[in-house]
């Protein structure tokens, strides 16, 4: 496939300029994007290690409570054995 020149596309220097002009006004809100893009990445990392922290401190809260009400139960049966 041929490429096309200016001769091809009939483009005087004038829509040149202006063609020019919009590649880099696009290339600036892709810029712009990609910086919106690493800053929401960013975001969800401090999220997820947030939400992370969050489920391990629930986890061990969780775990706890079951080691309390067991320590619990045994001191019970064993209270009520031996007391009799």
């Amino acid at each position: 496939m041929a490429q096309a020149t200016d001769d091809d596309l009939n483009i005087n220097p004038t829509q040149a300029e202006q063609i020019l002009a919009e590649i880099r006004e696009l290339r600036q809100d892709v810029e712009q994007i990609s910086q919106d893009v690493e800053q929401s990445n960013q975001s969800t990392n401090a999220f997820n290690q947030k939400f992370d922290n969050y489920q391990k401190a629930t986890q061990w809260v969780v775990q706890l409570a079951f080691s309390l009400i067991a320590a619990a139960t045994v001191t019970v049966i064993v209270s009520t054995v031996v007391g009799k």
